[in-house]
């Protein structure tokens, strides 16, 4: 298949590759840039919580393979690891913990780096998808949303298994996409099931690598299952129709892309899945059937999209020419499906959301292709550009200028490096071999990894806690949670202030510790 006729270069002689090529290159950088800014900074500054957990993870592999590492500090490292939720395989942690050795030792940067060069990569797959239905034009002026959108800045550098999954989930759909032009092409000028020739050998190119990707993606995280899915079976069906289960190429996708997180997540990690799914959707499930829930999601992709963007990006979607239309509403109708099997986290978890930046700049790209063609079309072949296409290249310029520079301002507008000392300190301050309960920050993960302490944890009151037992008054079983406990430790002081009955408690103890803040209370008096 062939890319749709281009635009001028907005007035420029040609519309010549080396000038989009230019353009292209120079938002790679700039989305680098953005993304390797404030590179040490303790990964507080995005979910802390769930970028503590694999650092922790990545902490264990580091120390299993560094030779002068003690038995005890392996021991540690691996009951902090142990003590975590483990729901994914460690793909993102082994590459992190292993380039520690290059690193010098245990540093943030390492897993900032990869998932840079992840989203970068799946950027360049991106802009030729977005190419082959619109002008290089629309697709880079779409791209640089991908890349300078301030939540993406952030979703994307974090330390989870997100950014690599959306990545290869994107490299995967324009396989995928690539596929179905070829195999199109081939079946107008061959027979149904001719497997010689080259065009049969670049259909299974394709396929096997479509399937690779995508099979990968849902091995990373098994939720962009539901948004992979969609996507191949739209396309199969628009390629093949009713006949697609004769393709041998079909069944080797669906062998690749299911048998991978089939074994880990069905065989391999059966309790963690198992446990995931009844806490996380079964429990939860009650939420769709209100229509607050509805309005939520919906806000809430407007805080991180905004909402003028989103919806240009779903009219992409229903505009778009036959094939990417088919690709774009199946992954939509996938994203939806996604949302009703988790319902908590589409309104207070931000990166359960990361896999829709491309999706929204893939209908962004269609959407703005008409509006490319006509400033194009301003002025005429071998002339200056007009003063309209000057004012609107400027417009562009300054767009993505002003959201680069909000990206930038978030990142670097709170400095977390005093924490790992703050943490180091509040561990030193427990008594060695102390049985200790905790009110703390990110289920104790920042005193694990910086304290080099455990705790057990005194149940936070949180929006989750409330929507499973709205009545639940943690402070009646007191002396339940803490039984067998030597110390109550307090770090988290406005979780401790909405739980005033055991602040009432903790006051009829005696502290052993307290400074600037955190404070030891010693159980042992009574």
């Amino acid at each position: 298949m062939t890319h749709p006729p281009q635009p001028r270069s907005f007035g420029f002689a040609q519309d010549k590759p080396s000038t989009w090529s230019l353009v292209l290159i120079l938002l790679l950088a700039l989305g680098g840039f953005l993304r390797l800014l404030d590179l040490t900074d303790p990964p507080l500054d995005f979910h802390s919580s769930r970028q503590l957990r694999n650092s922790l993870v990545a902490r264990q592999i580091y120390y299993n393979a560094l030779p002068s590492a003690t038995a005890e500090e392996r021991q540690l490292a691996a009951s902090f690891a142990n003590s975590v939720g483990k729901y994914e395989p460690p793909v993102i942690e082994t590459l992190a913990g292993y380039s520690y050795f290059l690193a010098g030792g245990e540093n943030i940067a390492a897993a900032r780096v990869w998932n840079t060069l992840f989203w970068l990569a799946a950027g360049v797959a991106l802009f030729d998808l977005m190419r082959r239905v619109t002008s290089p034009w629309a697709a880079l002026i779409a791209l640089a949303y991908y890349f300078v959108l301030p939540f993406s800045v952030q979703a994307s550098r974090s330390f989870q298994p997100d950014p690599l999954m959306t990545s290869a989930f994107v490299v995967g759909v324009y396989f995928l996409y690539r596929w179905s032009e070829d195999h199109s092409h081939l079946l107008s000028g061959a027979p149904f099931g001719d497997d010689k020739g080259l065009g049969m050998r670049s259909t299974w190119k394709w396929a096997l690598l479509a399937a690779a990707f995508l099979g990968f993606a849902a091995f990373v995280k098994i939720v962009i299952a539901f948004m992979a899915g969609a996507a191949a079976i739209a396309m199969v069906l628009f390629t093949l129709g009713k006949d697609f289960w004769k393709s041998k190429q079909v069944w080797a996708m669906a062998f690749i892309m299911t048998v991978p997180a089939l074994l880990y997540y069905v065989f391999l990690n059966q309790g963690r899945s198992t446990e995931y799914f009844f806490a996380w959707s079964l429990a939860l499930m009650k939420l769709i059937t209100g229509a607050d829930f509805y309005t939520k999601w919906l806000a809430f992709l407007g805080v991180l999209f905004g909402l003028t963007i989103l919806f240009f990006g779903i009219a992409g979607a229903l505009i778009a020419p036959a094939r990417m239309r088919w690709l774009l509403v199946s992954l939509w109708i996938g994203y939806v499906l996604y949302g009703l099997t988790l319902p908590f986290q589409m309104y207070t978890h931000s990166y359960y959301h990361i896999q829709l930046i491309p999706l929204i700049a893939l209908g962004l790209a269609v959407v703005l292709n008409p509006l490319t063609e006509y400033v194009a079309a301003i002025g005429g072949v071998g002339r200056a550009p007009s003063w309209g296409q000057v004012g609107f290249i400027a417009l562009v310029i300054a767009v993505i200028g002003y959201q680069a520079y909000a990206a930038r301002s978030v990142l670097i507008a709170e400095s977390f490096r005093h924490e790992p000392a703050f943490w180091s300190e509040v561990g030193e301050a427990i008594p060695a071999d102390a049985k200790v309960i905790a009110l703390t920050q990110d289920y104790g993960y920042r005193l694990m990894l910086y304290g080099w302490r455990r705790v057990e944890l005194w149940p936070l009151a949180t929006g989750l806690s409330e929507t499973r037992n709205p009545d639940k008054n943690n402070a009646e079983d007191f002396a339940d949670l803490t039984a067998g406990m030597d110390y109550f430790l307090v770090t988290a002081f406005g979780q401790l202030d909405k739980q005033p009955d055991l602040k009432k408690i903790l006051d009829t103890y005696p502290i052993v510790v307290e400074g600037e803040g955190y404070v030891l209370y010693d159980l042992r008096s009574k």
